[in-house]
């Protein structure tokens, strides 16, 4: 079969040619290019935040209207962050009795959205860290935990945090330099000559270096949880406060309620202020004095463990009013647990940081006031001396804060009133000239 040339097919192939020329040159950037647009990223970093709170939405109840709507915002993630609403129907699904189980859609939802490498879904993942692990340990050791459901789907999560902070520090510890007296600093300057020794330089292991697991089992529990608190401390500065108070009335219940020690620091303080010099046991004893008890044993009738729990909370009330802190902060989640060190270290170093907080608010500062009294009263029967000393710092910069606050409070105060209280005139100076 013979094909014939038509001259009017060489004007086409030319004509195509010349189009597909001219389309060459319209073609979208490469990829690389694609990639560095700044643009291009915000808008990848959107439309995945948009499509994990719309996937987040289907999974709440009807209200989860309310969630999606957050979707349309320019900055979804942050949007949801700082939403109390939202924060209500999330914290009431992961507090439900069947929740975190292996099938619980939620938790899958809170581990899959760590994976991503989108920043601002990461962080909201760690936002909702506290409540997790406050009710993921408080279940495990409450006291009738083996009656309760698998909790595999927290402890997917707790684990994707772990193994994420691990992968970070790439098998090496967290050390700290131990500061060494006998050499200068900004803030002393030694008796002796310093000798220039570097064998003298000590330093101290913060945590060793991590194992990769696959499950949590019982004797790395608290390791892990730790370390995912770690990675929560490194983000603490950009948590909203409802996380923060979660975390501190946690904090609060692992140490145990209602225990009178927790005021122990702040009257032995104020007695030796007083009084000069008073027994370290003397606020106990004046609790059971005035509260009708002699060694733990009320002289009446009644029932009394509850008449003596009611005592120790009017104390502490009186303690905390004494602070400043309002009495609504004393109200605790969970159950009291084991407060190893792996996991005691995290828990303070974020209560430091909620205590002293340039941006928290008044009621988060108050929430860690109550935890880490709460804490030392724990060290203290636990004889744990690392947290002993650094509790009691905490406690004691926490008392110095709140007196200059109080002394700022009272001067402005005075200079307000003594601005706004007419003077008397003053009557003309009559000078006198001798002649």
């Amino acid at each position: 079969m013979d094909f014939h040339r038509n001259p009017s097919t060489n004007s086409a192939s030319s004509s195509t040619s010349s189009t597909s020329s001219a389309a060459a040159h319209h073609q979208p950037p490469p990829s690389s290019a694609t990639d560095n647009d700044p643009m291009h990223s915000w808008w990848e970093s959107v439309s995945k935040q948009r499509s994990r709170i719309l996937s987040l939405a289907a999974l709440l109840p009807s209200d989860g209207v309310a969630v999606s709507s957050l979707a349309d915002s320019d900055r979804p993630a942050v949007s949801l962050l700082s939403s109390p609403s939202a924060y209500s129907l999330i914290s009431s699904a992961l507090s439900s009795p069947k929740s975190g189980s292996g099938s619980d859609r939620l938790c899958q939802w809170l581990y899959e959205t760590f994976q991503s490498s989108d920043p601002h879904l990461r962080l909201l993942v760690l936002s909702f860290l506290p409540l997790l692990s406050g009710i993921y340990l408080s279940r495990v050791h409450s006291s009738d935990s083996s009656s309760l459901p698998s909790l595999a789907g927290f402890e997917a999560v707790l684990l994707a945090v772990y193994s994420s902070e691990a992968k970070s520090r790439a098998g090496k510890p967290l050390l700290v330099q131990i500061p060494d007296l006998s050499q200068p600093s900004l803030y002393h300057a030694p008796r002796n000559k310093p000798v220039d020794d570097r064998s003298r330089q000590s330093v101290g292991v913060l945590s060793p270096p991590l194992e990769p697991h696959l499950a949590v089992k019982s004797t790395k529990r608290a390791i892990i949880v730790g370390t995912a608190l770690d990675c929560y401390y490194k983000q603490v500065s950009q948590m909203p406060a409802w996380s923060k108070l979660d975390f501190c009335k946690f904090a609060a219940a692992w140490a145990g309620q209602d225990c009178p020690c927790r005021t122990k620091l702040d009257r032995d303080e104020d007695n030796h202020h007083e009084n000069g010099n008073v027994n370290g046991n003397g606020h106990i004893r004046l609790l059971r004095e005035d509260s009708g008890f002699s060694n733990g044993t009320r002289s009446g009738d009644g029932d009394e463990v509850d008449y003596e729990d009611d005592v120790i909370k009017e104390v502490v009330v009186v303690e905390m009013n004494n602070l400043g802190i309002n009495e609504e902060n004393l109200e605790t989640k969970g159950v009291r647990i084991p407060l190893p060190w792996e996991l005691l270290r995290p828990v303070v170093t974020i209560l430091g940081h909620c205590l002293f907080g340039p941006l928290n608010s008044q009621d988060v500062k108050d929430s860690a006031s109550v935890a880490v009294r709460c804490l030392y009263a724990r060290a203290s029967h636990d004889l744990a001396p690392q947290a002993i000393l650094a509790l009691q710092s905490l406690i004691r910069l926490d008392k110095n804060a709140r007196a200059a606050a109080t002394t700022a409070a009272t001067v402005t105060t005075n200079a307000s009133s003594n601005a706004n209280t007419p003077s008397k005139a003053k009557k003309p100076e009559i000078l006198l000239v001798s002649k």
